[in-house]
């Protein structure tokens, strides 16, 4: 329990005031688990109207709901002046607090009281000391103590204590005043005595009297009148604690010394003991099936309202003082607990919390409370009515209290749960909204209203499920009054969707388009005021069923006779047959409209029209069935009897042979198959016998033609070679003679299933061998074909001449060929001939044929694969060769001339010699198949264009040399004999020079010739590093080059050699007192400029050279 509720406020205060506690002391008690679930029986609950807090031997507070035993301390008792639920305006006004002692405090001072206290204080040895009056008075005061002791006892245990007066109970003091000196002459003092003791007995007889009355007076039934709402267990409680009280009271009156006086008490005291023990004996069979009740799922308590109101009778059979009034508060109270019981199962203030979500477990938890406590109401009327049987049979009384007081509050709760429960539904209804989805013109338009509709009923329905309050309570005015604005926002709510259905409804044009929007929305259009505003439209949708119902009948009447209305691959009468069903389930699917219209109870009155015409059409319709059916057996029957009298199989037209009225056989089995299917066509002779053995008619067409279809790809598309060979076979297995046999046959002939099997039998041996033998023959040619298409030359990835794998490639055509002859000895076992057979010769010729055709292919692909890569068009290098600088000259490797008419010749030998691998096929050709191919003129004229393409490329690399030769100088000079002619002349001398003056070099005559070779090398390292000849022969100048680089260096270190050489011996001339070296040089070269034309020219000069 919540510390801070203010119901505990005055409580906290008492306690902590009556104990001298500190405020951490009560935290401690009131957040306890145990301590939370006392407070909230004490405060909750009407049973409990006592709550007891006292301190235990450690010091801790204990708080319960019954009076604790053995406590010596103080106890803080808090009791409600009612049975009442305490609540924060109720709580000043409702609750006494107040402190009295433990029990055994209680016990203690009772017994010392009476067992030392008193007998102590009336001995006169004891007090003759003390004052006169000063013993009386105490003795007086004690008796006082005691017997409030005993009566706080009694009514913390429930019972109603009769105290003595004082002066009775002071035996010994009065029996010292009859016997004291001072009155033994004073009769006045004794009478005065006499007097006060007579007046103490009066008054205590008369209390006893009144608190007596008090209790035989009590009623179980006061908490009612006094408008509160108690549970059966008060009217338990009440009875119960009634008995033990009056057997207190008679055992008190018993033991009392006055009994005679109150024997008149004492018999009232009696009758109502005896009525006290029979109404708690008979009332505890109620109590207990109620406590049992209590205990169960609340789903069980509907099933067991019957039992609970069969105690109720009985007691109301059993019991002598059980009276009416007593039983109408009874059933008060039994309606009172189940009212609590059904507050606490719909778990009150959470009751309207789904109410935005879902709705499904509340809705179903309300449905079930109303229903049990309906289940109440029906066993009470059972009850009554069994117990008005048994008074007409005198046995007892009956129930004659009207039952609206026993059911006004039950009934009032009840109306307010269908209340909550009517909220729910519509809310469940609404909340439906979220998923609905208008189509057509506008439906997006249409669908936002509709949702801007939902989103305000879920603002709506957030409110009242967000309440403060306990929405199960039936008083409660805040829920009440939240309700009723509810159903008016939800009216308001009802007439926007008005407004967005009317316009959807206006553009429904069928009635299917109707029919869907009412099935969208058929969950709010029984809604009263959407239901009566709605309703011109939903009667507009009648009339349009009425309208297409006239539109089915129209077409009926317009389109029975029309051959182009029926399906094209049915039989023509199950087509109309067909057609004609299409339009009942039409008519129906229209009825089904009409029907959807009628759960919204129109009352429009078009309903019987609706199924005249429906009943009408359908007529109509059986009408024409009826005769399709008739019509349909007699043509079925003309046709079936046609067919059984024609041979199954015939020669057609071109000769072939066939299955006869195969395509009229086709139609009458597949119509039969739809008569199969519809019981109801009857019938005639000749179609009885042929569906009879449709199931045999259908083996043996399947089985001919199966057999017409293998026999048609024998005998179709026979090779020349072959026909002989199929031939022999016919006549060997007898088919030409069984099939003219089978010819004779008829449909209904008894036996053609045996014949049938039988020549099926022979054409399937046939067509499997010649199947098989045409499928080895496939093997070959693929064989064939894939030496045609194999590749014996390739490219590289460089684009040149590469020989394949040329011994794979031998295997592979060796192996084929092997394969080949194997699968010609198979198709000779297979078409069961001799190797001299001349049919068989001519096969193996025509095999020959196939695989000199293949390599002759093979051949000419790998000729014209050289012929296209050594064309002028391609541009693509093919076959490469190398030009290198020899001590000779110039010269190409492999040789342009014989070295590549070679490597080609052996490339065509290759060719030529895949033909030599396989064996030859035909017998009567003796030459293998290279001899054949070589004599073809057709690759002798490849063979020679190959060669005079190879002419061709060798004048074009003659003209190559002939463009290189302008270097030939540099290689064939003598270097030395040149430069002795440099030195002399300045310059080499020409052949035509034969003398010349001496004119020796300086040094711009080292420059230019230096210069000249500088420039001579650039020309050489710009010469192309690959030249392509005719298109195809692809040179590698790479190492030309590098030679022809080399000579050129050779002649320029000739120049620099000497100059560098003359300048290390002018250095050597120099001695070390020369100041002046240029003066000491005897040479014609400036030694300066010389190590500046070296350095120009690029050569590394010593370091000894600069000094």
């Amino acid at each position: 329990m919540d510390v801070r509720d203010e119901r505990l406020d005055p409580v906290r205060s008492f306690t902590l005031k009556g104990f001298r506690l500190e405020q951490e002391t009560w935290r401690g008690v009131s957040s306890g688990d145990d301590s939370e679930m006392v407070f909230n029986s004490f405060f909750n609950t009407q049973d409990n109207t006592h709550l007891f807090i006292h301190h235990q031997d450690g010091g801790r507070l204990c708080v319960g709901l019954h009076f604790p035993q053995n406590v010596r301390t103080k106890v803080i008792c808090v009791s409600k002046t009612g049975r009442e639920v305490v609540t924060k305006k109720n709580v000043r006004k409702i609750l006494i607090i107040q402190e009295v002692q433990g029990e055994d405090a209680k016990t203690a001072m009772i017994a010392v009281s009476e067992e030392v206290t008193c007998p102590l204080l009336s001995n006169p040895g004891t007090s003759r000391s003390w004052a006169v009056g000063l013993a009386e008075e105490a003795l007086r005061s004690m008796e006082r103590q005691r017997n409030e002791a005993l009566v706080v006892k009694g009514q913390i245990e429930g019972r109603t204590f009769l105290a003595y007066p004082d002066a009775l109970r002071d035996e010994c003091l009065h029996d010292n005043a009859l016997h004291d000196d001072s009155f033994q002459g004073d009769t006045e003092g004794r009478r005065w005595l006499d007097m006060q003791l007579l007046h103490a007995c009066d008054s205590t007889i008369m209390e006893w009297m009144k608190l007596v009355s008090e209790v035989l007076q009590q009623d179980s039934s006061q908490l009612v009148l006094d408008g509160q709402e108690p549970l059966p267990s008060a009217e338990f409680n009440f009875w119960r604690s009634r008995l033990r009280n009056l057997h207190f009271i008679q055992q008190q009156s018993a033991e009392s010394v006055y009994f005679s006086s109150l024997k008149d008490l004492h018999t009232d005291i009696q009758k109502g003991l005896d009525e006290a023990e029979d109404v708690t004996r008979n009332l505890k069979p109620v109590q207990e099936k109620l406590d049992e009740l209590q205990q169960m799922e609340y789903q069980q308590v509907g099933d067991n309202m019957a039992a609970v109101m069969e105690e109720v009778r009985l007691v109301w059979i059993k019991s002598e003082f059980y009276c009416s009034t007593r039983v109408v508060v009874l059933l008060q109270e039994i309606c009172t607990l189940f009212i609590q019981m059904s507050r606490s199962f719909l778990h009150g203030e959470d009751l309207m919390r789904p109410v935005g979500s879902e709705l499904g477990q509340k809705m179903d938890d309300v449905t079930l409370v109303i229903w049990t406590l309906k289940s109440l109401k029906e066993a009470f009327r059972l009850c009554r009515t069994q117990l008005e049987d048994q008074r007409q049979d005198g046995d007892t009384l009956s129930w004659d209290f009207p039952s609206h007081l026993v059911f006004f509050r039950l009934d009032h709760f009840l109306l307010h749960l269908q209340g909550i429960q009517e909220v729910f539904s519509v809310s469940q209804q609404l909340h439906q909204l979220e998923w609905t989805v208008l189509s057509g013109v506008g439906g997006r338009t249409r669908t936002d209203m509709v949702q801007e509709v939902y989103q305000d009923f879920l603002c709506h329905v957030t409110v009242l499920s967000d309440l403060n309050c306990d929405p199960s309570d039936p008083d409660d005015q805040s829920f009440l009054k939240h309700r009723s604005q509810f159903w008016v926002q939800v009216s308001d709510l009802e007439t926007r969707l008005v407004s967005v259905l009317s316009r959807a409804f206006v553009d429904c044009c069928v009635s299917s388009s109707g029919e869907k929007l009412v099935k969208m929305f058929g969950f709010i259009l029984d809604r009263p005021l959407i239901h009566d505003q709605l309703r011109p439209h939903l009667v507009r949708l009648e009339e349009m069923v009425l309208e297409e119902l006239d539109q089915i009948e129209q077409l009926f009447f317009s389109q029975r006779e029309e051959s182009d209305t029926f399906c094209m691959f049915t039989p023509s009468h199950a087509a109309r047959l067909c057609w004609s069903q299409q339009l009942r389930r039409r008519a129906e699917t229209t009825l089904n409209h009409h029907r959807t219209l009628q759960q919204l109870d129109l009352d429009s009155g078009d309903s019987y029209l609706v199924l005249q015409r429906f009943y009408h059409i359908e007529d109509l319709l059986q009408d024409f069935e009826d005769r399709l059916r008739s019509d349909w057996s007699s043509q079925l029957d003309s046709d079936c009897g046609f067919i059984l009298e024609q041979p199954v199989i015939q020669n057609n037209q071109q000769g072939m042979l066939g299955v006869n009225c195969s395509h009229k056989l086709q139609v009458v089995l597949r119509e039969l198959r739809y008569v199969s299917r519809k019981t109801d066509v009857k019938l005639r002779p000749s179609a009885a016998r042929l569906f009879t053995f449709r199931d045999d008619i259908t083996r043996n067409y399947l089985s001919l033609s199966h057999m017409v279809s293998c026999y048609k790809q024998v005998v179709s598309g026979v090779l020349p070679a072959e026909l002989s060979l199929i031939q022999d076979q016919l006549q060997v297995l007898g088919l030409n003679q069984n099939l003219s046999e089978l010819q004779r046959y008829t449909w209904g002939s008894e036996g053609l299933q045996q014949q049938v099997e039988q020549s099926r039998d022979t054409v399937l041996l046939l067509h499997s061998r010649v199947s098989q033998a045409r499928a080895n023959m496939d093997s070959m040619t693929r064989i064939i074909q894939g030496w045609a298409e194999l590749h014996l030359l390739q490219r590289s990835g460089e684009s040149l001449l590469e020989l394949g794998d040329v011994e794979q490639s031998y295997k592979h055509i060796r192996e084929e060929g092997e394969e080949l002859l194997r699968l010609t000895q198979v198709n000779r076992s297979l078409y069961g001939v001799e190797d001299s057979s001349d049919s068989w010769n001519m096969y193996l010729d025509h095999l020959d044929d196939k695989v000199l055709d293949g390599l002759f292919q093979l051949v000419l692909r790998s000729l014209h694969f050289l012929l296209d890569h050594m064309d002028p068009r391609s541009c693509s290098a093919f076959l490469t060769v190398s030009l290198r600088l020899q001590e000779t000259g110039s010269v190409f490797e492999p040789s342009v001339g014989v070295g590549l008419s070679d490597l080609l010749q052996t490339v065509i030998s290759d060719i030529y010699t895949a033909a030599s691998l396989p064996l030859r096929i035909s017998g009567s050709r003796h030459s293998n198949y290279q001899v054949s191919l070589q004599q073809s003129l057709d690759l002798s004229a490849l063979e020679q264009e190959v060669k005079n393409r190879l002419q061709q490329v060798r004048e074009e690399a003659e003209l190559l040399l002939t463009r290189l030769d302008r270097y030939s100088y540099l290689w064939l000079s003598d270097r030395k004999r040149v430069m002795e002619e440099f030195l002399t002349y300045s310059r080499p001398l020409g052949p035509e020079e034969l003398e010349a003056g001496e004119t020796p070099p300086t040094l711009n005559d080292f420059l230019r010739e230096i210069n000249s070779l500088n420039t001579l090398r650039e020309e050489v390292t710009h010469l192309d590093d690959v030249v392509l000849l005719h298109s195809w022969l692809q040179v590698d100048l790479r190492a030309f080059k590098d030679s022809l680089l080399s000579v050129v260096h050779k002649w320029r270190h000739l120049y620099t050699d000497y100059l560098l050489d003359s300048v290390s011996d002018r250095l050597q001339q120099v001695t070390p007192q020369c100041d002046d070296v240029e003066s000491a040089s005897s040479s014609s070269f400036p030694l300066t400029e010389t190590i500046i034309l070296l350095e120009a020219a690029g050569v590394q000069l010593p370091d000894r050279f600069f000094f």
